[in-house]
């Protein structure tokens, strides 16, 4: 039996992953997955709170294959790492179901990031659905399910498992020591800035470089990205700092000396975007190749990724069992069973 601490972490299945989601999460589960038991959510019941006509749920289940198809790729093991879908364990509806006798719709509303997420779905108070106001307690229920330790998220949900924690210590102060209270894990790493100079890279927005690029997909981006604006000619000093073509050289980049250069060069006016862009893309293809190799590699066994899901389903299963089994004896709900 494991005797590693526990990780809950995950993302909404909403199509495939970019070099953003590599930045703020992936690499983070590459070095956790070593230490940690991880459980990995696919988080489709909460596309629902936003997006629940038949149509986007019809979309799902080939974001969840590429989901898991993208981290495998990036070099998560499924040895180490389990994905399951959130909705195959029914279990959540019941624990969900009991944590929403634990929290106030005060609290709940007080929480400045489920307003942003109504005003991004275009809903004002009186279209949020109960489920939206309710998304933080559907998120403690994901994390106090395997009795989660630790929990990545980024700076937009720090609050939402401060939710988490009160409502642990207060069924632990209710009914008995049960669920332990999860820390919180932000990267320091952040965001990664989009291609074309947006504060972040998204899909939605277009300004993303994806997982699953071919090197001339990449290299057709990398031409396109935002640089100095006031640097008109290859001659005229350009600005290093904050310029996402230099951003993406920090990161993606391993030849220190070489960025170094192009640096003090664009910063006296003695290198064009060209070469700086060429030397980017080459860089970011590099960073790629083991990725397309390893997606190649799972692609060639039609099911494999199928076969992994339904394997850490089944596992997730019986971890959801063992904690509404706790949480039923801890209450006394045991009667007539």
């Amino acid at each position: 039996m494991t005797t590693k601490k526990r990780i809950l972490t995950g993302d909404r299945p909403t199509g495939k992953l970019h070099l953003g989601h590599y930045v703020g999460s992936i690499a983070n589960r590459l070095r956790l997955q070593q230490e940690y038991e991880c459980f990995f959510i696919i988080a489709d019941l909460h596309t629902l709170t936003t997006k629940p006509s038949k149509e986007e749920i019809q979309l799902v289940e080939q974001h969840i294959r590429d989901l898991v198809l993208d981290q495998l790729a990036c070099g998560l093991d499924p040895d180490k790492v389990t994905f399951y879908v959130q909705s195959s364990v029914k279990e959540i509806y019941q624990i969900n179901l009991i944590f929403e006798m634990m929290v106030s719709v005060a609290r709940l509303s007080r929480l400045p990031s489920i307003k942003d997420m109504a005003k991004a779905a275009q809903m004002d108070d009186e279209q949020m659905p109960f489920g939206l106001l309710g998304y933080p307690v559907l998120q403690a229920a994901d994390i106090l399910m395997p009795r989660a330790h630790l929990v990545p998220v980024g700076k937009d949900n720090e609050a939402h498992v401060e939710i988490t924690r009160e409502i642990a210590r207060r069924f632990n102060h209710l009914y008995g020591e049960v669920f332990p209270e999860p820390d919180v894990l932000v990267p320091e790493t952040g965001t990664l800035i989009g291609t074309d100079g947006q504060a972040k890279m998204s899909k939605s927005l277009g300004n993303a470089i994806m997982l699953s690029d071919s090197a001339k997909d990449v290299e057709q981006k990398v031409r396109g990205m935002y640089t100095d604006p006031a640097r008109v000619r290859a001659d005229i000093p350009g600005k290093v700092e904050g310029n996402p073509v230099f951003i993406y050289h920090d990161i993606f980049n391993p030849n220190v000396e070489e960025v170094n250069d192009l640096k003090d060069r664009y910063r006296t006016g003695n290198v064009g975007d060209v070469e700086v862009k060429r030397k980017l893309a080459t860089a970011i293809n590099n960073f790629l190749e083991p990725i397309r190799e390893r997606r190649a590699q799972y692609e060639a066994k039609p099911g494999m990724v199928d076969e992994i899901i339904y394997a850490g389903n089944e596992k997730t299963r019986a971890v959801a069992q063992e904690t509404v089994r706790m949480m039923n004896e801890a209450m006394g709900l045991t009667y007539f069973k």
